[in-house]
């Protein structure tokens, strides 16, 4: 028998959050709703290994059906994980807060005794990385969907970066963390690791690397930099897979075998852009001058330099008004080649010495792909 659900907002409840790395801070919630846990016990069939969506770094996911007929998203973290317990205390005082259509939508909580859960709304076509990687699904997600996704991912960033109540640096966005609706319509998950920042912060330092090998921004992964450019670098590297179809640390063409971000660099500079795009796209040719200029936007976003790069709101501009001219990439920061596999999210107190920044100044390079070979700097950032 199905219990209704016990929900209770609840006044004046406290969680003690590190909201900056050497400040806790106790921050007050206020009608957070709160279910209790033997109702998503039930919802979740006692979370059976048949709904079981996934595993993450902190926990898994199950799927759940509410009393009222309402599919859920249950995240279950790992009990005696303070990295978990410090995720979950994120996620409620900051998702709870944000409110936006690229964006997952947090529903409620259960803390109870040892348990911890977070319920989302339920996305019944998963994540990205299910489709982008895979090469049958793949080829559900057409070019026009693609860019769609491309765009919902920018606006989610620049909602967070610029338009939201906070400002908020997600630092671990990758195509896992990037959930699909119905549609193919993209919302950003995963807010354990996202830091708030005050509204005239802009850079940050911390000595715990927090993310996923591929994704980081090398100021962040060696010196624990980071700001909204650091979400921008992981945006990039994700518009170049999307285009691609491939993972940034293994791209594939022919028998050659390099990461991603160097590859395409060096085909957009040698003029040879159509090398990185995904042959499932070339044949739609009316779209390939639109890929190209996604990839040319991927490379501006992971440049080596931080200032280069532009902001989520010139990335919007760049991605809304197709006659506008680019500036010329400089070289992107490469990363060495590691044991890690792609989906390795770096536990905290991480030697960031792995990722070694090789990036270069600005080469003063044209390209046949710079849509009018002007080098213009206009959109560069504030």
């Amino acid at each position: 028998m199905l219990f209704e659900p016990f929900k209770v907002y609840v006044k004046q409840f406290f969680f003690v959050c590190r909201v900056v790395d050497d400040n806790v801070e106790d921050i007050r919630s206020d009608e957070f709703l709160q279910y209790d846990f033997t109702t998503i016990e039930v919802a979740t069939d006692f979370f059976s290994d048949v709904n079981k969506l996934g595993q993450g770094g902190f926990g898994a996911v199950y799927k759940g059906l509410l009393k009222n007929g309402q599919e859920v998203a249950v995240k279950r973290l790992s009990r005696g994980s303070n990295q978990g317990e410090q995720e979950f205390k994120n996620e409620v005082l900051l998702v709870a807060q944000l409110q936006h259509r690229n964006l997952v939508r947090l529903l409620g909580f259960c803390y109870e005794g040892t348990e911890r859960l977070l319920i989302y709304e339920f996305l019944p076509n998963a994540s990205l990385d299910n489709f982008i990687f895979d090469s049958s699904k793949r080829s559900v997600l057409d070019w026009q969907k693609r860019y769609k996704i491309i765009g919902g991912v920018a606006r989610g960033l620049l909602y967070l970066h610029e338009d939201s109540r906070l400002r908020i640096i997600h630092r671990d966005l990758k195509a896992s963390n990037v959930l699909l609706d119905a549609d193919m319509n993209p919302k950003i998950a995963d807010f354990g690791m996202a830091r708030l920042f005050d509204i005239d912060e802009t850079q940050a330092n911390t000595s715990r690397i927090v993310g996923t090998y591929g994704y980081m921004a090398p100021e962040y992964a060696m010196y624990g930099q980071f700001s909204v450019k650091s979400d921008v670098f992981s945006f990039g590297i994700l518009a170049l897979e999307i285009v691609s179809g491939q993972r940034n640390n293994c791209f594939r063409y022919g028998e050659n075998v390099e990461d991603l971000a160097s590859s395409a660099w060096k085909n957009w500079r040698e003029g040879n852009a159509t090398n990185i795009i995904d042959p499932m796209l070339l044949n739609s040719s009316e779209s390939v001058r639109e890929m190209i200029r996604c990839i040319h936007i991927g490379l501006l976003c992971i440049q080596g330099n931080v200032a280069a790069r532009p902001t989520m709101a010139s990335v919007m501009l760049m991605l809304n008004s197709l006659s506008l001219t680019l500036a010329v990439p400089s070289e992107p920061a490469f990363f060495m080649h590691s044991s890690f596999g792609p989906e390795v999210s770096l536990p905290e107190d991480t030697n960031s010495s792995m990722v070694t920044d090789k990036s270069n100044k600005a080469k003063d390079i044209s390209s046949d792909y710079s849509l009018d070979n002007a080098s213009r700097t206009d959109l560069y950032p504030r």
